[in-house]
């Protein structure tokens, strides 16, 4: 079967837990100099609970789905419950499973985020299936796409992308990628940015744009210059609350976020990056793509779930288009 697009990245069972009884402690001893905790030895009752699939792999082929682009997920789920749950929300938002591979050798991950009401969250996470692909389990005959999309891989699926993005090179795909989040750059930077002439889109945070780049955080300008020389085709900054800049390596876009409400951050990015590459497809126009992916991200903040707030092919939410401002590098 011909796609328009085919996603890889991980395949999950989210797991959402909330109570008002949480409580914030400040320690030197956490990342984030807070942690998010409850009494040793104590039970605490939930405000609400709830269930959804999650994954970045998986969010993001929703997406395309909603969108109207024939799209199929190609990654390990496990012969459990979850993987059942995972597989059978896929087909229901008509993301093809033809690609989907089914093992009993791992179970499939899973999530659980825990949020205290209008504070925060934290997650916890539990490796498996999707996190295991190796290059036997890739189905190169049945690839047969215009894109492939590949979040956020870790584990023995990371090293499944040289050889993919060499294929895609071959057969004239075109390739989205987030091939540099804290697991990948653990494997060391120059094995990353071997990956990177092999890349159309590259879409990255702007901790892991400074990492890569090793310089400077705050130097936006040089990050861009060293990366637009890495980097083929469009490079892409998200910085959270600060909207994105995106460069072509003849412009950079930049853009903020409408006001709006907060429900749940989870899969934020994935509803962002899916949805540029949605919008990038649909006209070749960067200003549009910026203003479909901010829809779409910020329609999922409003609902708990990854996938729930998704927008659907014409839908742009309640908020204004956002102000793209396009500057000559």
């Amino acid at each position: 079967m011909k796609y328009d697009i085919i996603t890889l990245g991980s395949a999950t069972q989210d797991i959402f837990m909330a109570s008002s009884d949480l409580r914030v402690v400040k320690g030197e001893e956490f990342i984030t100099k807070k942690g998010l905790c409850m009494p040793l030895g104590s039970k605490m009752k939930m405000d609400s609970t709830s269930f959804a699939m999650g994954g970045c792999g998986t969010n993001a082929a929703v997406t395309f789905s909603r969108q109207e682009l024939k799209t199929a997920y190609l990654g390990l789920i496990g012969k459990d419950v979850f993987g059942k749950t995972v597989k059978d929300e896929l087909i229901a938002q008509g993301v093809s499973p033809d690609l989907l591979i089914e093992t009993d050798k791992y179970p499939t991950a899973f999530s659980v985020i825990i949020s205290l009401p209008d504070v925060g969250r934290s997650i916890l996470k539990k490796l498996g299936a999707c996190h295991e692909m190796t290059d036997e389990d890739i189905p190169y005959d049945k690839i047969d796409t215009k894109w492939i999309y590949a979040g956020s891989l870790s584990g023995n699926a990371y090293k499944t992308l040289d050889k993919l993005f060499d294929f895609a090179i071959e057969n004239n795909i075109k390739v989205m990628a987030s091939p540099v989040g804290q697991s990948q750059l653990a494997e060391g930077l120059e094995r990353t940015r071997r990956l990177l002439d092999k890349i159309d889109i590259l879409i990255v945070n702007q901790e892991e744009a400074a990492r890569l780049a090793q310089i400077d955080f705050n130097k936006e300008d040089e990050i861009f210059k060293v990366l637009d020389e890495w980097v083929k085709g469009i490079i892409i900054i998200t910085k959270g609350p600060e909207g994105v800049v995106v460069s072509d390596g003849e412009y950079h876009y930049s853009a903020g976020i409408p006001e709006s409400g907060l429900a749940d951050r989870t899969g934020a990015g994935d509803a962002f990056s899916s949805a540029f590459l949605a919008g990038y497809i649909e006209k070749e126009d960067i200003v549009h793509a910026i203003q479909l992916a901010t829809a779409n991200a910020t329609s999922v903040l409003q609902k708990m779930g990854a996938t729930n707030g998704l927008l659907k092919k014409g839908e742009w939410g309640e908020w204004e288009k956002v102000k793209v401002e396009k500057i000559k590098i």
